[in-house]
């Protein structure tokens, strides 16, 4: 998706490592609860943006790939993150 952060699999995967102090290939398919929580605060850390996600997304979050599917559905709903507008121009500067 053109404008769409990359997020891929392999990336929640990592991050659960690296909060667990373990090699990605023991992180196990399930997340709890607080992995649930670390892992969308380094998202938005990563991505520099809010996931807003609803309490039925969140009840819904079982595993990794519920996980990317939530994440990424919300961040297609997002608008992107605000640009501020560049310099002003007037009818005399063009």
């Amino acid at each position: 998706m053109a404008g769409q952060p990359d997020l891929e699999r392999a990336d929640l995967v990592t991050m659960l490592a690296d909060l667990a102090g373990k090699p990605a290939a023991e992180v196990g398919d399930r997340i709890g609860s607080m992995e649930l929580a670390w892992l969308v605060h380094l998202v938005e850390q990563r991505l520099d943006r809010r996931l807003d996600l609803t309490d039925d997304q969140l009840a819904g979050i079982r595993t990794v790939d519920d996980a990317l599917a939530a994440f990424r559905a919300c961040l297609a709903a997002a608008t992107p993150p605000h640009t501020p507008p560049g310099p002003m121009t007037t009818a005399a500067d063009g």
